[in-house]
């Protein structure tokens, strides 16, 4: 069973958050722009820095407690990040390897 790790954050960290995804383990990602409210007010993207990106991650049990235990502790205190994970079936498993 593969992991769906989904986080949502601030437009500003995404070129960081590709390098540190990568770095503990993460083979590829999906990036998406994202709007709502929550917390931290409504995130209505009509800044280029005021949007929110959607950053999507297929991968194994093991990567995604390491991307998660890493970005809860170095952004949760100061920046708008959701994370959550959910079990998933990938029907192309050698894309995943």
């Amino acid at each position: 069973m593969r992991k769906l790790l989904t986080v949502i954050t601030e437009t500003a960290l995404e070129h960081i958050l590709i390098d540190e995804i990568e770095a503990l383990g993460a083979k590829g990602y999906t990036i998406t722009d994202a709007r709502g409210k929550g917390s931290r007010g409504t995130r209505n993207a009509g800044w280029e820095t005021n949007g929110n990106i959607r950053l999507e991650i297929v991968c194994d049990d093991e990567v995604a407690n390491a991307i998660t235990t890493f970005l809860q502790e170095k952004y949760y205190d100061n920046y708008a990040m959701i994370i959550f994970t959910s079990d998933v079936t990938v029907l192309r498993q050698d894309k995943f390897i």
